[in-house]
């Protein structure tokens, strides 16, 4: 998959930029706040129509713009696809995938995939476990676009859950409790699974990333909340269990929101006793197992963006990353020096929102 052309209009701080993009290594070059990231970010919206960066739409249209426009065209082995994307501040984005209007869109997820490596991802591996339980649901939803319905079911149960739990003030489990109960387990049961089934195709690849970039071990395991061959009742069962100290606490206790990634460099856990080295390139090696589990399931690797991945690495660690990204298809790269830039590399010169190709 290959990202040909994009166009920009408004998005951040880009007010105009139009680029031809060649296959293999890209790499934007340029100091601080010129528009580096915000370049990568706006391949990544046009392609997945969502960013890491932002929840909210507004922050994405260039100040003093009405809206933002995203114009570009993807090679795939299935054929090109144009995708347009009209950012509104106000009111529902207006998304074309060639020249249709796309109504729901996870249609345009399930045709082209981005993995996108920001600085922040490394909360990932040394913040908190609902950190790491939103890069297990990005990755699975990234390879899987339809198992978002169960994502927001389980969301939705779990909220209604808690509100019953936290506004009942009577004697005894409140009346309407089994119901959600049901709810629960059930769509907890399919994202436990969903979870399950994506770590098991990204930790494989994430090790043998990291062990390529730093010549270690990184462990990459999942713990779910709750386990068994049959997970609904396992589910029910564990419910049950901790039903006494839901209505002390008026809480939920169990579901995937207290899931696990256990990250470790040999038997040491990576959030407590890596180096900064190890954390950055075992969050690294998460979204490269990631890009290689799409590219798996797709038949073809995805477009990989990598913001500033070079920063947190020692020299030796930053040449076996560069090395090891040349055979990744379309990867562009946001550093602040050229010296970074890996050798043979197409360079964009970013300043002040404009890019220069040469």
């Amino acid at each position: 998959m290959r990202l040909a052309w994009l166009e920009v209009r408004d998005f951040r701080n880009h007010p105009k930029t139009d680029l031809e993009i060649p296959d293999g290594l890209v790499v934007a070059v340029g100091p601080n706040a010129q528009g580096k990231t915000n370049l990568l970010e706006a391949a990544h919206y046009l392609l997945t129509l969502g960013s890491p960066r932002s929840a909210a739409d507004l922050p994405l249209v260039r100040s003093g713009a009405e809206r933002a426009f995203l114009r570009g065209e993807v090679h795939t082995l299935t054929g090109r696809v144009l995708v347009e994307v009209e950012l509104r501040p106000a009111g529902a984005n207006r998304v074309r995938m060639n020249g249709s209007a796309v109504r729901r869109f996870r249609d345009l997820r399930q045709r082209l995939r981005s993995v996108f490596f920001v600085p922040e991802d490394l909360a990932i591996v040394q913040g908190q476990p609902e950190d790491r339980r939103r890069f297990m649901d990005q990755a699975a939803l990234a390879i899987w676009p339809t198992g978002e319905e169960a994502v927001k079911s389980y969301e939705r149960a779990l909220r209604q859950r808690n509100r019953l739990l936290k506004e009942h003030d009577g004697a005894g489990p409140p009346p309407d409790l089994g119901a959600w109960d049901g709810e629960l387990a059930e769509h907890g049961a399919a994202v436990t699974a969903l979870r399950g089934k994506a770590i098991g195709r990204v930790a494989p690849r994430a090790t043998a990333a990291f062990e390529s970039i730093s010549g270690d071990r990184l462990v990459v395991r999942y713990v779910p909340s709750v386990q068994g061959d049959d997970l609904a009742a396992a589910f029910a069962e564990r419910l049950a269990e901790r039903r006494a100290d839901e209505l002390v606490r008026r809480t939920t206790l169990v579901g995937p929101h207290r899931d696990e990634l256990e990250l470790a460099v040999g038997e040491l856990a990576v959030r407590r006793f890596a180096s900064h080295g190890e954390a950055w390139a075992a969050a690294l090696s998460l979204r490269v197992g990631t890009a290689e589990a799409l590219a798996e399931e797709m038949g073809e690797p995805p477009v990989i963006l990598l913001d500033d991945p070079f920063s947190g690495l020692d020299p030796t660690r930053r040449e076996r990353l560069q090395e090891d990204l040349r055979s990744r298809g379309q990867v562009v790269i946001s550093v602040p020096d050229e010296s970074q830039a890996p050798a043979g590399a197409t360079i964009w010169e970013v300043n002040d929102g404009g890019v220069r190709a040469r």
